[in-house]
C-alpha cells in the first residue's frame, strides 16, 4: 500500500499561511509539530508549513473537494477580496473552470503557492 503521508510546505510565516489555509478549506486548526505547523485533510494526508528563510520555489497543491464545499471554499476566497483564476497560468482572472464536467478555481496563498480546488478530478 503506497500512500501519501504527509509534504512539507515552505513559508515566511508557517503558522500564518498554515491558518490561511485551513480556514479557507474549512479544516481544523493547524497543529503544533517541532518546527512545523500541521494542517490534516481529510484523507489523512498532512501539509506541514515550515518557515523557510531566504527564497524558495513556489509549488502547487490541489484539492479534490464535492460541490456543496466548493460553494463554500470559494465563498470565503471572495469573502476575503483574493483573487483568483480559472487557469493555473492565471490568464483567466475573475473566472472559474468546468473542466471535465467538474469546477475549479486557483488562488495564492500569501508565499505565492499555487493552490486549487477541483469538484472532479482531471481525465476522469
Amino acid at each position: 500500500m503506497k500512500q501519501l503521508n504527509h509534504t512539507i510546505v515552505s513559508a515566511r510565516d508557517n503558522l500564518a499561511s498554515a491558518r490561511f489555509l485551513a480556514e479557507l478549506l474549512g479544516l481544523s486548526a493547524p497543529q503544533p509539530y517541532g518546527p512545523f505547523q500541521v494542517v490534516e485533510l481529510d484523507n489523512g494526508v498532512s501539509l506541514d508549513f515550515m518557515t523557510a528563510s531566504g527564497e524558495f520555489d513556489r509549488q502547487h497543491y490541489a484539492f479534490l473537494v464535492s460541490e456543496p464545499e466548493f460553494d463554500e471554499i470559494f465563498g470565503r476566497i471572495t469573502e476575503r477580496g483574493l483573487s483568483y483564476w480559472a487557469d493555473p497560468f492565471h490568464r483567466a482572472e475573475g473566472e472559474i473552470n468546468h473542466n471535465d464536467g467538474g469546477r475549479g478555481v486557483y488562488w495564492e496563498d500569501p508565499d505565492g503557492h499555487n493552490l486549487e480546488i477541483i469538484t472532479k478530478p482531471y481525465g476522469g
